[in-house]
C-alpha cells in the first residue's frame, strides 16, 4: 500500500511537471514580421512583434530598454478574448534587432518566449533591393475538439511575390526550446496547413513553426539549390476541448464577411471597414475574437439565437506599421470556434510631392496648386475629385482645385484626436476603356488638431437601452391552458405555424388531483410599452434542480426542441406563450424550474418585423436593421407537474431586487467603438394577479391549484450586452 501511495505522489508530480506551470509560462501565440533596414544594408531590421499572452494581460515594462530604437504599441481599443479560459489579450511592438536574431522575451511575470529568426540580409538580383521577409497572419487561439479532425490554412503574404512555405521550428538549430513535436499535430509545408487528427487528449498544446520565402520558379524547373532567402518565427496555441456536438456544427462565416486573404488597400488617412457575419446553429456566438493592428476598431457586435455580426473599422494615420497589416478573426462560442480568417491591410506607398505643389487649407475649404509639367504623360481630362461636380481648372503651368470641405465628396474621419477632411483627386476612366498610360492617384487631407476641433474625439450616437425600451422588467410565469394574464389567448388557442379553427380546439381535460399535468402554458412577459417593441425569446432550458446543473432544451436558437412544443399566438407583441407537452419534458420528478433567454427588438422600419429566428430567411441583414435589447436570462421558481389541493390564499413569490444599474454613459471614441457591457438591469418582482392561479375546474370548491403557489416570478435577472449602436 505504502509503494502505491508513493507511486501515486510520483506520477502527480510528473503530471505537475509536465502540464503545469511551464505550460502556463508560455504565450498563445507569437508572429514577428520583419522590416530590412537600407541604412546598413539590412544587417538591421525593424522587428514587429504580435504575442497573444495569458490573462491577467501582463505588461509591456521591461521590453525597450534606455537607448535602444523600440516603440510599445499601446491602444485605446486593446484585443482581448474569453476563450480559452482564463482569457488573452494582444500585446505589440517594435525594435530594431540584428538580422540574425536570437532572444528570450518576457511579457510580464507569467509569459516568456524563445524567438529566433535569420532575415538576411538578402539582395535580390531581379531588382537590386533588400528581400522583404514573409509576412504570417496570427489567428486568436485555436480551439478543437477531441476526436474531431480539422484543418488550420496558416494566412501568408510577401511583398516581393516570393513563394512562402512553413516548416516545425529546429531544436538541433536553436529555433526553438522545449519544442517537442505533436505526433496529432501534421503540416503542409507547401500550402502552410495545419491538421488536428483529433487524437489529443483535452488540453493545451503550442506549436512551432518557421515561415520561408522562396525565389518562385516554374513546376517543371529541377532547381536544386532553392534554398529560403530568410526564415521568421510563428508560435501558435492548440486548446483541444471536450464536447458532446457533431464535428461539424461549430460556426461559419456568413453574408458580408470578407474571403479568406482578402487585401484591402488603404490611402493616407482612408477609412477601411468590413463586416464580419456568423451562423452558429448549435450555440450562440459569445465573442468575435480578432488579432489585429492598433486602433482597429469593432463595433455593433450582436449575437441573437443562430446568427452573429460586427462590423470593423480601421483610419490609416501616420504611423510606423508595416505595409502589410493582417486582421485575423474567429467567432467563439462556449464550446466552438468557426476556421479562423485573415484579410490584410496594404498600406499604398506614396510618391514624395513634385516642386510647386502646394494645398492650402482654410476654414471651409482646401486648395491645390499642382504643377502641370510633373504630370507627365497624365490625361488631365481624366482627373477628378471624389465628386466630379466640383470642377478641376487649368492652365498651361498648373491645375488648380477649390475643394469644399462639406462637400466635393469630402470625407471626414477621426485619427486619434485629430479631425481629417479628406479627398482624391484621380484618374478616372470608363470601364470600357483599356488603356496603357498612366494614372494618378493623389490622396489630399486637411488635419484640425483636437485642440482647434474643440473636442478631443467626437460622440457616437449609440442609443441608450433605457432610453429606447424604458425600465424594462422580464419575467415567467407558468400555468395550466386557459389561466394567467393571457388566458384569453390560451383559452382558445390558436397555435404557430398551423393556425386551428376555434370549434376543433379541445379543451384539456381536468386534471385529477395528485395526477400529473400533461400541459403546461409557459408564459414569457416584459413591462414595456413600446408598441413596437417586440419579444424575441432565444433559448429556454428545465431542470429539477435551481441550480440548472443538469437542464435539459425547451427552445434552442429560437426553435422548439420538440415537436410538442407550440407557440400560441397573441396581439401582446411584449409577450410569448408557448403551450409545453410535459410528456416530452426530460424532467420525470414532481417538480422542475424554467429558465429562459430574451431580448426585446425594434426595426428602424416601421413596415418590417422583428426577424423569426427561427425562419430560414433570418439573415444577418436582419440584426443590422433592427435595435435589440441585452440577452436578460430569467427564471421561474419550483413548478409542480401535479395537482394538489385547492388553496384559497396566496401571496406572489418576489424577487429580491439586485443592486440597480449605473445609467451608462454615451460612449465617446475617435471612431466607432464596441459598447461596453452593461450593468445588470435592476430585478423587480413581476406585477401579481390577486387572485390565486387555478387549474380548469366548474364546481366550486373542486378546482385544483398548482403547488408551487401563484405567479412564478423572476428570480434573477442578468444582463448580458448591449446591441444597440
Amino acid at each position: 500500500m505504502w509503494r502505491i501511495f508513493k507511486l501515486s505522489i510520483l506520477l502527480l508530480g510528473l503530471t505537475l511537471v509536465l502540464f503545469g506551470p511551464a505550460c502556463g509560462a508560455s504565450s498563445l501565440g507569437l508572429t514577428v514580421h520583419v522590416v530590412p533596414l537600407d541604412s546598413d544594408g539590412g544587417n538591421t531590421v525593424r522587428a514587429h512583434f504580435t504575442a497573444i499572452a495569458p490573462s491577467p494581460c501582463p505588461s509591456l515594462s521591461g521590453l525597450c530598454s534606455a537607448g535602444e530604437d523600440c516603440l510599445l504599441h499601446t491602444t485605446s481599443l486593446p484585443f482581448t478574448g474569453t476563450k480559452p479560459s482564463p482569457g488573452w489579450c494582444v500585446r505589440r511592438w517594435q525594435k530594431t534587432v540584428p538580422s540574425k536574431y536570437k532572444a528570450t522575451v518576457k511579457l510580464g511575470s507569467n509569459t516568456e518566449m524563445y524567438v529566433s529568426m535569420n532575415a538576411g540580409p538578402k539582395v535580390r538580383a531581379n531588382s537590386g533591393r533588400l528581400n522583404q521577409p514573409a509576412y504570417v497572419g496570427l489567428p486568436p487561439p485555436l480551439r478543437v475538439r477531441a476526436n474531431c479532425p480539422h484543418h488550420f490554412h496558416l494566412s501568408v503574404k510577401d511583398l516581393d511575390g516570393d513563394r512562402v512555405t512553413c516548416r516545425f521550428a529546429r531544436p538541433d538549430e536553436d529555433e526553438c526550446l522545449n519544442c517537442t513535436r505533436h505526433s496529432f499535430i501534421e503540416l503542409n509545408e507547401e500550402k502552410c496547413m495545419l491538421s488536428f487528427t483529433g487524437n489529443a487528449p483535452v488540453g493545451q498544446y503550442f506549436i512551432y513553426l518557421m515561415a520561408e520565402d522562396h525565389i518562385p520558379v516554374p513546376k517543371t524547373s529541377r532547381l536544386q539549390d532553392n534554398k529560403p532567402l530568410s526564415s521568421v518565427p510563428v508560435h501558435l496555441s492548440l486548446t483541444v476541448e471536450a464536447s458532446a456536438y457533431s464535428c461539424i456544427d461549430e460556426a461559419v462565416a456568413t453574408g458580408d464577411t470578407p474571403e479568406e486573404d482578402t487585401t484591402l488597400f488603404v490611402l493616407p488617412y482612408q477609412k477601411v471597414q468590413f463586416n464580419t457575419d456568423f451562423s452558429s446553429q448549435r450555440e450562440s456566438v459569445s465573442e468575435v475574437a480578432v488579432v489585429g493592428p492598433p486602433e482597429l476598431y469593432r463595433v455593433g457586435f450582436k449575437s441573437i439565437a443562430s446568427l452573429s455580426a460586427m462590423t470593423m473599422a480601421w483610419i490609416r494615420s501616420g504611423n510606423k506599421l508595416p505595409r502589410l497589416l493582417p486582421i485575423c478573426f474567429a467567432a467563439n462560442t462556449n464550446s466552438l470556434q468557426s476556421e479562423p480568417r485573415c484579410v490584410w491591410l496594404y498600406q499604398r506607398e506614396m510618391r514624395t510631392l513634385p516642386d510647386g505643389t502646394v494645398l492650402t487649407c482654410e476654414k471651409t475649404a482646401m486648395t491645390l496648386v499642382l504643377p502641370v509639367a510633373s504630370l507627365g504623360d497624365i490625361n488631365l481630362d481624366e482627373l477628378q475629385l471624389n465628386s466630379p461636380t466640383c470642377p478641376v481648372t487649368r492652365n498651361s503651368t498648373h491645375l488648380t482645385a477649390t475643394i469644399s470641405l462639406t462637400g466635393c465628396g469630402t470625407e471626414t474621419v477621426h485619427s486619434g484626436s485629430e479631425l481629417v477632411f479628406t479627398n482624391t483627386l484621380q484618374s478616372v476612366r470608363p470601364y470600357t476603356m483599356v488603356s496603357r498610360k498612366p494614372s494618378l492617384v493623389l490622396p489630399l487631407a486637411c488635419r484640425i488638431p483636437g485642440v482647434q476641433a474643440k473636442a478631443p474625439h467626437y460622440e457616437i450616437g449609440i442609443p441608450r437601452e433605457r432610453e429606447t425600451f424604458g425600465e424594462l422588467r422580464f419575467w415567467l410565469e407558468l400555468h395550466l391552458p386557459g389561466k394567467g394574464p393571457l388566458a384569453e389567448f390560451t383559452r382558445i388557442p390558436k397555435f404557430r405555424p398551423l393556425p386551428m379553427a376555434p370549434g376543433r380546439v379541445r379543451r384539456e381535460a381536468e386534471p385529477a388531483i395528485g395526477s400529473r399535468i400533461s400541459k403546461l402554458d409557459l408564459q414569457v412577459m416584459s413591462n414595456c410599452s413600446i408598441a413596437r417593441a417586440e419579444m424575441v425569446v432565444v433559448n429556454c432550458i428545465e431542470s429539477e434542480t435551481e441550480d440548472f446543473a443538469v437542464s435539459y432544451p425547451i427552445m434552442e436558437q429560437g426553435c422548439a426542441s420538440s415537436e410538442s412544443t407550440l407557440e400560441v399566438l397573441t396581439t401582446r407583441n411584449n409577450s410569448k406563450v408557448y403551450r409545453l407537452d410535459l410528456s416530452t419534458v426530460k424532467t420525470k420528478g414532481s417538480s422542475m424550474f424554467v429558465q429562459c433567454t430574451v431580448n426585446l427588438c425594434i426595426t428602424t422600419l416601421p413596415s418590417q418585423k422583428c426577424p423569426s429566428l427561427c425562419s430560414p430567411s433570418f439573415d444577418s441583414r436582419m440584426l443590422v436593421d433592427s435595435l435589440f435589447t441585452g440577452s436578460y436570462t430569467i427564471r421561474s421558481g419550483r413548478v409542480s407537474l401535479v395537482v394538489t389541493a385547492p388553496t384559497t390564499t396566496a401571496a406572489p413569490t418576489t424577487a429580491a431586487p439586485t443592486a440597480p444599474a449605473p445609467t451608462a454613459p454615451a460612449p465617446t471614441a475617435a471612431a466607432p467603438t464596441a459598447a461596453a457591457p452593461a450593468a445588470a438591469a435592476p430585478t423587480t418582482a413581476a406585477p401579481a394577479d390577486p387572485a390565486v392561479v387555478t387549474a380548469v375546474g366548474h364546481a366550486p370548491g373542486q378546482a385544483s391549484s398548482m403547488a408551487a403557489a401563484v405567479i412564478l416570478t423572476t428570480i434573477g435577472v442578468f444582463l448580458q450586452n448591449i446591441f444597440l449602436y
